[in-house]
């Protein structure tokens, strides 16, 4: 199975991945500020990936035609519904953004260069130019821009294997140190953003992480050259995973250190 070839290729990549400091590092308050405040862009970016799946794979025009494949239309449907319209712990409908946003709120993390970002975006400001001139840490600027240039391409079946295993079969092992580490630790500060993680947790193991491989198995099919293609875009995007995480580690440090020379 090829999907089975994929996995195997990219797993020593995506063991490094899942092995990263950063989930064992954010042991206190500060730590899992400065997290939030790089990993919220990739929670936007996670939504912006995922809805240009939506576009290429289902029917969003006016006038609606039976666009690509029902099972995948099934498939990516479900995830949207999931990701954009989920519910909170009151059971209020929220998508997983803004209740990022609103654990950001409550953890005292700094939600203004996210939020500028997004007024920006529904002023028309461009959204890389928007990513430009944000003050959105660097290491997330990175790493956002180079999903953007995957949706930009178009390429489903690109798109595909980048969200599947550059996201959605990571979430679960990467997020449950996390939660290890805080949840007795900081119920009131983090509740909302434990909370957040073991939704995903629940979520993507169980339920989005499979359908996303069925996804990539249906849009790849027998051509040889888009399982390539989906097997090198899953190995960069795991790779930039990997610095987005870093580069977390390391701008702790620096503020850490401009505050103690203060």
């Amino acid at each position: 199975m090829k999907i089975d070839f994929v996995k195997s290729q990219i797993q020593t990549v995506r063991q490094e991945l899942v092995d990263h400091d950063a989930f064992t590092w954010v042991d206190n308050l500060e730590k899992a500020r400065v997290f939030m405040e790089s990993h919220v862009w990739a929670v936007w970016d996670f939504m912006v990936l995922l809805k240009g799946l939506q576009r290429q794979l289902t029917c969003v025009d006016t006038y609606w035609v039976p666009t690509g494949n029902p099972e995948v239309r099934r498939l990516i449907n479900e995830i949207v519904f999931g990701e954009e319209s989920d519910v909170d712990q009151n059971n209020k409908a929220v998508s997983h953004f803004e209740l990022y946003v609103q654990a950001m709120g409550e953890a005292g993390a700094n939600t203004d260069p996210i939020l500028t970002f997004i007024d920006d975006l529904k002023n028309g400001v461009d959204p890389k130019l928007a990513l430009r001139q944000s003050n959105a840490p660097e290491g997330a600027k990175e790493f956002v821009l180079s999903t953007l240039e995957v949706v930009e391409r178009a390429d489903a079946s690109e798109m595909a294997a980048v969200f599947t295993f550059g996201r959605e079969d990571l979430i679960p092992d990467m997020f449950i140190e996390i939660v290890r580490n805080l949840k007795e630790k900081f119920p009131t500060e983090l509740g909302l953003f434990t909370y957040y993680l073991e939704r995903h947790i629940e979520v993507d193991g169980d339920v989005h992480g499979a359908l996303a491989e069925r996804m990539v198995t249906e849009l790849c099919g027998d051509d040889k050259l888009l399982w390539d293609r989906a097997l090198d875009s899953s190995k960069t995007a795991l790779r930039q995973r990997i610095n987005l995480w870093t580069s977390v580690i390391e701008r702790y440090k620096v503020l850490h250190l401009a505050q103690e020379t203060l």
